[in-house]
């Protein structure tokens, strides 16, 4: 008889325990940082109109590098 698995072993396409971590650490994050969102996004604005542009576009591409096809 085959064993049944739970939603808790199952990986790969539909990875339900990646989703429940990913979940819990947007909820996280937004308990901690909601109310700064539009700060963070100027400063994220800011960081790429000076002189951090070329460091964080070099470290996108790297990021990008390493993305799955």
């Amino acid at each position: 008889m085959a064993q049944q698995k739970n939603d808790r072993d199952v990986q790969g396409e539909g990875d339900y325990r990646s989703a429940r971590v990913y979940k819990k650490d947007i909820e996280n994050f937004m308990n901690r940082k909601g109310g700064e969102i539009g700060d963070l996004a100027k400063k994220a604005e800011d960081a790429l109109e000076g002189p951090e542009r070329e460091e964080l576009e070099k470290a996108e591409e790297k990021g990008k590098s390493k993305a799955r096809k």
